[in-house]
C-alpha cells in the first residue's frame, strides 16, 4: 500500500511572497520559493489525515488534487495553523458527518471559542466539527488504512505545540525546543520534518544551525526544513545543507513506505 506525506505549505506566517509583494531574498523565478502557510496531509490508503488548516488550505487542496479528508490534527492555536478551519465545510456535506479534529486541550478550547459556529448547532447551519483532546498515543482509520500516532508537547515561544510521530516520521513545524534531542522515541527515524524559520535565532522558532543540530543528534535518514521565511531562498539554502537534509517546498510528496 502506498503511504505518503504531502507538504501542503512550507512557509512561515507571512508566506512567500508576503501580502505586500515582497520576496525578500527569495528568487521569485523559482516555483519552490512560492510558499503558502504550513500544513501537511498524511495519506494511507483511503485514510487522509490533515495537519493544520492554514489560511491557504483551499488552494493547497486544489493544487494537490486532494478530494478526500478523514480527520484533522492541530499542532497549536496560532492563526497561520488554524484560520482556514471553515474551509473544511464541504467535507461535512460530502461525508454527511461531522469532521473529527484533534489537538491539545488549549488548542481545542481556543478553536471552540474563536470558531464557535463550527461546533454549535444552529437553526440554519449545522455544526461541522467534532473536537477531541489528543492522547499521548492514538490511532486514526481502520484495518490496513490505520495510522498510529504518538505525541509530545514541545516549546514554541511562550506556548506549547504538539509534535506528531507516525510511520517512522516526526512532524514538528513550529518549535524552538532543543530539549527534544533527549527523547529516545524520535531517534533514527526515517523522516524528520522540522521548523527552520531563518538563518538567525528566534524566540519561538529554530534557526538553521539549531535545526541542523537536531538533525545531527536525532539521526533521521532524511530531514526536511519547513516554516521557511522569505529570506530563505531554496537554491541558496540547499547548497548549505548536508546531503540528507533538504528545504521543503509546497507540494513535496514524501514516501513513507520505506
Amino acid at each position: 500500500m502506498k503511504k505518503y506525506l504531502i507538504i501542503l505549505g512550507s512557509g512561515n506566517s507571512f508566506g512567500v511572497p508576503r501580502i505586500d509583494g515582497s520576496w525578500g531574498k527569495c528568487n521569485k523565478k523559482n516555483i519552490k520559493n512560492f510558499r503558502t502557510r504550513c500544513s501537511a496531509i498524511i495519506v494511507k490508503g483511503k485514510n487522509s489525515v490533515l495537519i493544520d488548516t492554514s489560511p491557504d488550505i483551499k488552494k493547497q487542496f486544489i493544487d494537490n488534487g486532494i478530494k478526500n479528508l478523514s480527520s484533522v490534527l492541530y499542532t497549536h492555536e496560532h492563526s497561520d495553523q488554524t484560520s482556514g478551519i471553515f474551509e473544511l465545510r464541504p467535507f461535512f456535506y460530502k461525508n454527511k458527518k461531522k469532521i473529527d479534529i484533534y489537538g491539545n486541550s488549549k488548542t481545542i478550547g481556543l478553536l471552540k471559542k474563536r470558531f464557535d459556529y463550527c461546533f454549535k448547532e444552529d437553526a440554519i447551519y449545522p455544526a461541522i466539527l467534532k473536537a477531541h483532546v489528543i492522547k499521548k498515543n492514538f490511532s486514526l482509520g481502520s484495518l490496513k488504512d490505520r495510522i498510529n500516532f504518538s505525541t509530545f508537547q514541545a516549546k514554541h515561544g511562550f506556548i506549547k505545540t504538539t509534535a506528531y510521530i507516525f510511520e517512522k516520521t516526526l512532524y514538528l513545524s513550529d518549535s524552538n525546543d532543543l530539549s527534544i534531542i533527549n527523547r529516545k522515541d524520535i531517534k533514527n527515524l526515517n523522516c524528520l520534518v522540522i521548523d527552520c524559520l531563518r538563518i538567525e535565532k528566534n524566540f519561538a522558532h529554530f534557526s538553521l544551525d539549531e535545526s541542523l543540530y537536531i538533525h545531527k543528534k536525532l539521526s533521521p535518514k532524511k530531514t526536511y526544513l519547513t516554516n521557511l521565511n522569505f529570506n530563505m531562498d531554496y537554491d541558496t539554502l540547499k547548497k548549505m545543507l548536508p546531503k540528507n537534509v533538504f528545504p521543503a517546498y509546497d507540494g513535496l510528496k514524501i514516501n513513507l513506505s520505506s
